[in-house]
C-alpha cells in the first residue's frame, strides 16, 4: 500500500468499474445515458472519451486487494475531489444562470412598484374604494419576463395575485364600476401584457382589407377589448361588411336611411292609433339600467326615437316591454367609442350633434340585426319566450334533477322567474357590464341569442344550487330568483358561465337525449 503512494491512485486514472466508484444504473427505472442530456455536465472543449481498455479478469483475492487497496484511502483525495467537481459542473455556466436570476427578480420588483406607482397616479380619486379598483387592476399585471410562462404557472400567479386583492375591503360600486379590471364601460386601465397580446391580434385581424368573419368570431368568443368593441361589435352583427372599403359608404347610408325613417313616421307618435305604442315606451324608458343615463334627457330623447321607430316599422310584433332594454348595450358601447371616461360620469348631451347622431342610428340598426333573429319573442303572447322556458325547463329536469324537484315541491314555475330572463337577456340579473361582455360571446357564437342563450340561463340558475335548495319556502325562493346576488360580478364570473353553458351545448344541444334516464 505504500509502495502505491507514489504513483496515481488505479481508482483515479481508470474509468472502469470499482468498488466505491458512482455509476449509472440501467434497467427499467432508468433510462440509457444520453450524452444530449448530459453532455452540459462536461468542461467545455474536452476531448471525446475514448474506448475503455477492457479489464483483466481478477482470479484471486490478491490481486483484487492489490487493485483496489487505495479506494478508500484518506488524505488530499477530497481536495480533488472537489476540483474535479468544480471542473465538471462548468462554474461559468452556474454563475451565468445565478445573475440571470437575480437580475430577473430585480426586474420584476422594479417593474411591479413602478406600475403601481402609475396606477396610482392614473386614479387619483380620494374615495374610499380606491384600493379596491388599484389592486383589482394590479391582480392581472405580468412582467414581461413572463410572457412566455407556461400557463400553469400563469394560474398560480393569478390565483395568489386575485387572494392579495381580495384581503383589501371593498366599497360598494355602481353597476358599472366593477373590482375586476373591467374595460367594458370604465376609463381605459393599464392593459395587462395578455390583454395588450389579444388588443394586437384585433387590430391585425380588423387592418386587413377584408376582415375574416369568422376568425373575428373565435378571437371575441372570450370577450372583446373596449378599444375595439364597437367595430368588432358592428361587423359581428352584421351591420357592417367585411370589406373595409365598403365600410364608410354603408355607415353613411344607412344612418342617411334610419333618419329618414324619422322624419317619416316620427311626428306620427301623437296620432291616435301610435299613442298607445308610445306612452308605454315612454312609460318603460325610466326603468331602465344604469340610472346616471336614464336621468340624462338627451339620452330618454334618443331612445325614444329608436324604439318608436322600431316598433313602426314592424308591426307584427310592435313594441314590447323589454326591448327596451336591449338598446342599452349597444348605446353605451357605441358611447365609448368617443370618450375616454366612464359611461355613467359621462353628461351625453356634451358630445357633438353629428356625433349624437352617428350613435343613434348604429344603436337602432344593431338592435334590429339582434331582433331580426328572436322576433318570435316580442310577437303575440310571446311564443319564443314560452317555449324556451319549457325548454330550460325540460333542460334542468336533466341536468340537476335535485334542483328542479326541489322548485316543483314548493311550487315555484319556471315562468314566475324565467320569463324575464328570456324577455330581457339576463339584463335584469346581472350588472352592464357583464352584459356587454356577456354579449361580446353571443354575437360569437351562431344564434347566440336565440339558441345559446338557453344554455346560459340553464348554467345561471344551477350556479345557484346550493342556495335554492337552501330555502324552504315559495315566497323566499321566488325572492331569491327574482333578486340574485349579482352586484359584484365581473368578467372572470361571466366567463366561467359561460364555459358551462358550452359544456351544457356540447353535451345537449346536438344529442337532445343524452341526458335522460
Amino acid at each position: 500500500m505504500a509502495n502505491d503512494g507514489g504513483r496515481k491512485q488505479f481508482w483515479k486514472r481508470s474509468g472502469s468499474k470499482v468498488p466505491g466508484s458512482i455509476r449509472h444504473v440501467y434497467g427499467a427505472q432508468h433510462p440509457p445515458f444520453d450524452p444530449l442530456l448530459h453532455g452540459t455536465l462536461k468542461k467545455p472543449g474536452s476531448k471525446p472519451p475514448t474506448t475503455p481498455v477492457k479489464l483483466k479478469k481478477v482470479s484471486t483475492f490478491q490481486e483484487f486487494e492489490s487493485n483496489t487497496s487505495d479506494a478508500w484511502d484518506l488524505g488530499d483525495d477530497d481536495d480533488e475531489l472537489l476540483a474535479m467537481a468544480a471542473e465538471n459542473l462548468n462554474t461559468d455556466v452556474v454563475m451565468e444562470t445565478a445573475n440571470k436570476v437575480i437580475q430577473n427578480h430585480s426586474r420584476l420588483q422594479e417593474q411591479h412598484k413602478l406600475q403601481e406607482e402609475q396606477l396610482q397616479e392614473d386614479k387619483p380619486v380620494p374615495f374610499s374604494e380606491l384600493p379596491s379598483v388599484v389592486y383589482g387592476d394590479n391582480r392581472l399585471v405580468k412582467s414581461v419576463s413572463e410572457s412566455h410562462a407556461s400557463s400553469s404557472a400563469e394560474s398560480v400567479r393569478e390565483n395568489s395575485s386575485m387572494q392579495r386583492s381580495q384581503s383589501f375591503p371593498h366599497a360598494p360600486t355602481d353597476p358599472l364600476e366593477g373590482e375586476v379590471a373591467d374595460h367594458n364601460t370604465s376609463a381605459t386601465p393599464a392593459l395587462t401584457e395578455r390583454e395588450a397580446f389579444r388588443l394586437d391580434k384585433f387590430k391585425q385581424l380588423l387592418a386587413g382589407p377584408n376582415t375574416n368573419l369568422d376568425e373575428l368570431r373565435k378571437l371575441s368568443w372570450s370577450g372583446i377589448p373596449k378599444q375595439v368593441r364597437p367595430i368588432t361589435w358592428k361587423l359581428l352583427s352584421g351591420y357592417l361588411p367585411a370589406n373595409v372599403d365598403r365600410r364608410e359608404g354603408t355607415l353613411q347610408r344607412k344612418r342617411k336611411e334610419y333618419f329618414a325613417f324619422i322624419e317619416q313616421y316620427y311626428d306620427s307618435r301623437n296620432d291616435e292609433s301610435h299613442q298607445d305604442t308610445y306612452r308605454q315606451i315612454h312609460i318603460d324608458i325610466p326603468r331602465m339600467n344604469p340610472e346616471s343615463l336614464r336621468l340624462q334627457p338627451k339620452v330618454t330623447e334618443i331612445f325614444e326615437r329608436i324604439l318608436f321607430i322600431w316598433a313602426i316599422r314592424h308591426p307584427a310584433s310592435g313594441y314590447v316591454q323589454g326591448i327596451n332594454d336591449l338598446v342599452t348595450p349597444f348605446f353605451v358601447v357605441f358611447v365609448c367609442e368617443y370618450i375616454e371616461e366612464e359611461v355613467e360620469n359621462f353628461d351625453v348631451s356634451s358630445l357633438p350633434e353629428e356625433v349624437l347622431q352617428n350613435i343613434e342610428a348604429d344603436s337602432y340598426w344593431c338592435m334590429s340585426k339582434l331582433l331580426d333573429g328572436i322576433q318570435d319573442n316580442y310577437t303575440f303572447a310571446q311564443p319564443g319566450i314560452q317555449k324556451k322556458v319549457k325548454m330550460l325547463e325540460e333542460l334542468v329536469s336533466r341536468i340537476d334533477e335535485q334542483v328542479h324537484r326541489h322548485l316543483d315541491q314548493h311550487e315555484v314555475k319556471y315562468l314566475q322567474f324565467a320569463f324575464r330572463w328570456m324577455n330581457n337577456l339576463l339584463m335584469r340579473e346581472v350588472p352592464l357590464r357583464c352584459t356587454i361582455r356577456l354579449w361580446d360571446t353571443y354575437q360569437s357564437e351562431p344564434e347566440g341569442f336565440s339558441h345559446f342563450h338557453l344554455y346560459v340561463c340553464a348554467a345561471f340558475l344551477v350556479r345557484w344550487r346550493k342556495e335554492i335548495l337552501e330555502e324552504r319556502d315559495f315566497q323566499e325562493l321566488l325572492i331569491f330568483l327574482q333578486n340574485l346576488p349579482t352586484m359584484h360580478w365581473g368578467n372572470e364570473d361571466i366567463s366561467v358561465l359561460l364555459a358551462e353553458a358550452y359544456r351544457l351545448k356540447f353535451a345537449f344541444a346536438d344529442a337532445p337525449n343524452h341526458y335522460k334516464k
